[in-house]
């Protein structure tokens, strides 16, 4: 099961950084200059920077774990990025 969002933002390259950075210090996670990938362990979340927003592509086994690692992934986003008040919407 897969869901994606873009969050519109000039700072898409800092956050996708910010978001790496942060989950690498407790599961595996792959940065290549715009690119991302964050390993968790009910899912995974692929990231891509660009110079209008941050692309963020979210896949899991079940809709369960698919609906959680959204929920991981947009409220650390939404933490980072809180002076933008971003608003995550998944399809």
């Amino acid at each position: 099961m897969n869901a994606q969002t873009t969050f519109r933002t000039e700072q898409a390259k800092r956050y996708l950084g910010t978001l790496c950075k942060h989950f690498s210090h407790r599961v595996p996670v792959e940065l290549d200059g715009n690119s991302g990938r964050i390993e968790l362990p009910f899912g995974q979340c692929e990231l891509d920077a660009s110079g209008d927003g941050l692309d963020m592509k979210v896949s899991a086994e079940t809709k369960a774990d698919l609906d959680k690692t959204a929920q991981v992934i947009a409220s650390h986003l939404e933490r980072f990025a809180f002076r933008e008040n971003p608003q995550i919407e998944w399809h």
